[in-house]
């Protein structure tokens, strides 16, 4: 690991040519730089769906090898949804545009040659879709929600590195574990909240102090970037550049951070002299034996760690029963007021004729409907059966079977609970909850045996498989340590259906890949090989996953039978048309079970039908097709963590001859 030379430059707004003009320039006379970070709007805003690109356009060019980087180039999406060509190519290649371009997952973090961890945070904040979207938002979206912040963080525990030192692709880079949050560079298009905070550096503009965001600042408070590049500096946006400010908790080892929001290289121009719209420097990696860093002369208090003091408007203090934040639009606003909006002093911002209104095909959370934000529902406040939050589709209320208002909403439930203290809604899996998430610090990553790209291939806790005690079951598959094993998707999703279609092409491949090699791997040890997915979309959220269990040849033919006979004892139906059962589930319309039999054939259940879906049917039905009712339960069947590392191992060399993540 080495120090790396960094450009950094602003958006390019589609002017790209021009952009790698002056790169090259640039790079020839103060160069050579080893990357350039390209912030913000790199293409412009996308053409109308029914408009297509014509063969000379930039973008066109660039895809087809025809308009070449002059340095390699890291591209984010900005403030717009990407254009068609650039979302199709970025599904196919995993991030290589073409030679030198690479675009950055709107949660992306890797780890450059030179040992530097980035992470990016794409696309622009939206309270009302940051706080109402069920996902995170795929590159068709302009927004970011904050599932992609929970996977920025949860990448964040990754270390994306390329296979050779000389990478052409994204696609080529290893990901393994890591054992940090923290970053080295942090571009993202939103400022952080509070970075203006205990600064003496003038503002170009005054608005620039309040356009901050949370989520931002979330993210830089848990990786402590030691270069932070903002593009969203305003509109058109400027050049600012912060004092330095330091982390003092007892493993930062004197760190240091910088906050520098670049101006736009292309697009629309401020007045006057045009915005500083690139930033070079050098950077090398920090380890825990490297030198504590000189603390800066003009460093400041962090403004993550701590408040500045807030000051109160004059006509707030002088108005001991103002207006609350929960009061509802009423009465007139206090002598000096301003609708922040349309400057009138007649009405709060929340009662303005002029109030932003939703994007067409923006949905309310709440109701359902289009043409207002959540925070304007009218049924914002009902409950029940007759109004309020209506569940998704193939949502059933565990207290009494209904499909028309969540459990909190439930009469049943709530009449059981009078007299107890009300818990409120199930609270999200957090990432560092997650039981499959690798920013789990409680996560058993001595079961994983395989690293790729898009996913990881772990033992479980408990597989069903015995390998000491009970492993001559005559039914026992001779596959080397067991051979049960989980196909992970690295970032979390809940299930394989719920991915962006966008962004969902290059996990699906590599899941794939994983499952041929196992096929192959069983294959040679007289087993064919069974996968199944329960696709649950649970209240809380789960983490997607395919589990793949051997079988030995003899009991191969006998697994459809086992299933079906098990799902008619269990009130489950397995649909006619499987592939078309998988489209009604696509995009987490509703839950779904899957199985893939050892000849190739599917069978697939819709979580539709009132009452519960048990997560062990597909273990269940496994242990009564090897004849293992003692293995039915998990949790019955762990080991001590040495038998757990003696049957990693034993996989392990037997399936890198198939493991596609070791190819080179």
């Amino acid at each position: 690991m080495s120090t790396a030379k960094v450009l950094t430059v602003g958006s390019a707004v589609g002017s790209i040519r021009e952009l790698f003009a002056k790169v090259k320039s640039i790079d020839e006379k103060h160069g050579k730089f080893d990357f350039v970070l390209c912030l913000g709007d790199f293409f412009g805003p996308p053409k109308d769906a029914e408009d297509t690109y014509e063969e000379d356009h930039e973008i066109l060019q660039l895809l087809d090898g025809r308009l070449e980087a002059p340095v390699e180039c890291y591209i984010m999406q900005g403030e717009h949804s990407l254009p068609a060509p650039i979302i199709e190519k970025f599904a196919k290649t995993g991030g290589t545009l073409s030679k030198n371009v690479f675009l950055l997952h709107k949660s992306g973090v890797l780890t450059t040659p030179h040992g530097i961890r980035i992470g990016c945070l794409a696309g622009i904040y939206d309270s009302n879709v940051y706080a109402a979207a069920e996902s995170a938002h795929g590159f068709t979206s302009p927004y970011f929600t904050a599932q992609t912040v929970e996977k920025l963080l949860a990448n964040t525990m990754t270390s994306s590195k390329p296979k050779e030192q000389n990478y052409t692709s994204l696609a080529s880079i290893k990901s393994s574990s890591a054992s940090s949050q923290l970053i080295d560079i942090f571009i993202s298009n939103a400022w952080p909240a509070g970075i203006t905070e205990f600064s003496s550096a003038p503002l170009p503009a005054p608005e620039l102090a309040a356009i901050g965001v949370e989520p931002v600042s979330e993210v830089v408070r848990k990786t402590k970037p030691r270069y932070h590049f903002a593009a969203g500096g305003g509109r058109p946006p400027r050049f600012w550049e912060r004092e330095p400010y330091t982390w003092d908790g007892p493993e930062d080892t004197g760190r240091v951070s910088r906050f520098v929001s670049l101006g736009a290289f292309g697009g629309e121009q401020p007045s006057g002299k045009k915005p500083r719209w690139f930033y070079a420097f050098s950077i090398a990696p920090l380890s825990a034996t490297s030198e504590p860093q000189p603390k800066p002369t003009n460093a400041t208090q962090n403004p993550f760690l701590h408040r500045a003091p807030k000051r109160h408007l004059d006509f707030e203090a002088q108005q001991p029963g103002k207006r609350s934040r929960t009061d509802g639009p009423q009465g007139k606003p206090p002598s000096g007021y301003k609708c922040k909006i349309c400057e009138s002093e007649e009405h709060f911002i929340t009662d303005c004729p002029e109030r932003e209104k939703p994007n067409e095909g923006y949905i309310c959370r709440i109701c359902n409907e289009p043409g207002h934000f959540v925070r304007d529902c009218p049924v914002k406040h009902a409950v029940g059966d007759t109004g309020g939050r209506k569940p998704r589709e193939g949502y059933v209320c565990r207290a009494c079977g209904s499909e028309l208002h969540y459990i909190q909403d439930c009469p049943v439930a709530n009449q059981a609970g009078k007299g107890h203290a009300r818990r409120g809604p199930p609270k999200e899996i957090a990432p560092d909850e997650c039981w499959f998430c690798l920013s789990n610090p409680n996560l058993s990553k001595h079961l994983i045996v395989s690293i790729g790209t898009e996913c990881y291939v772990t033992l479980p806790k408990g597989q069903i498989i015995p390998t000491h005690q009970g492993a001559k079951h005559p039914n026992v598959p001779r596959v080397p340590g067991g051979g049960h094993v989980l196909i992970v998707p690295i970032t979390h999703y809940p299930t394989y259906l719920s991915i962006p279609p966008d962004l969902a092409e290059p996990i699906i491949k590599e899941t794939e890949k994983y499952k041929s090699a196992l096929r192959a791997m069983y294959a040679k040890h007289g087993a064919a090989a069974v996968c199944f997915e329960v696709g649950r979309l649970s209240a809380k959220g789960g983490h997607a996953h395919v589990q793949v269990v051997p079988v030995p040849n003899k009991l191969k033919n006998a697994v459809e039978d086992v299933f079906r006979e098990e799902a008619r004892a269990s009130n489950i139906t397995f649909e006619d048309d499987p592939d078309e059962a998988l489209r009604v589930a696509e995009g987490g319309r509703c839950g779904y079970f899957r199985v893939d039999l050892p000849d190739g054939r599917k069978l697939v259940h819709l979580m539709r039908e009132r009452g519960p879906f048990s997560i062990q049917f597909g273990r269940q039905v496994l242990a009564s097709v090897l004849g293992m009712a003692d293995r039915f339960d998990w949790k019955a069947c762990t080991q001590p963590e040495q038998e757990d590392m003696e049957d990693v191992q034993a996989f392990k060399a037997a399936f890198a001859p198939f493991d596609p993540s070791l190819e080179l």
